[in-house]
């Protein structure tokens, strides 16, 4: 019986701590740039050979973003602070999709059957990526320790900034402009 109350003052206690995380920015991890320049001098290439099923299980090679400002979310249908962002992608592409940027979704906990529905109803428009069992595109761009994890990789291919848990999309939006 003691046991049982161990483990749900556990529960509970890592419950509240995600819970004040989503809700005080400050607590947040981002490895952001701040200086004057766009990208930092010694970012990291992103590694975009990889394929990916798109949630109509067609393939898709993140090599043909090459070129483009990306926005990078791994994410999951289960994931509120991801369906959070989503709106907010959805704008962004709209509005800055024509001038040379691309939002990718990889879904990495879920399979097509269950994106299809949630893309739809969510209206996203933008490729959603099957990543679930992919640990190798998760490994190159991360590590990914949780969702959502959202990457801005200039045009040149390079990641200029990670942002782990939900950040606000003039964030997002802030360092786009200054790559596009």
């Amino acid at each position: 019986m003691k046991m049982r109350w161990v483990l749900a003052s556990l529960g509970a206690v890592a419950l509240a701590a995600v819970a004040i995380t989503s809700a005080m920015p400050w607590l947040r991890h981002t490895d952001v740039h701040t200086s004057a320049e766009a990208c930092p001098l010694d970012a990291k290439p992103a590694n975009l050979d990889f394929t990916l099923k798109d949630m109509n299980d067609q393939d898709v090679s993140l090599a043909s973003y090459k070129g483009k400002v990306l926005l990078i979310d791994f994410w999951a249908t289960w994931c509120g602070p991801c369906k959070v962002e989503i709106p907010g992608f959805i704008e962004m592409q709209n509005a800055y999709g024509p001038k040379g940027f691309q939002v990718v979704g990889i879904s990495i906990d879920d399979r097509a059957d269950q994106l299809r529905p949630f893309a739809a109803e969510m209206k996203m428009n933008y490729p959603v990526l099957q990543g679930l069992g992919r640990d190798d595109v998760t490994e190159a761009f991360g590590p990914i320790f949780g969702v959502p994890t959202t990457l801005i990789v200039s045009r040149d291919g390079k990641i200029c900034a990670t942002h782990s848990g939900m950040t606000a999309k003039e964030t997002f939006e802030n360092q786009i402009r200054e790559l596009l």
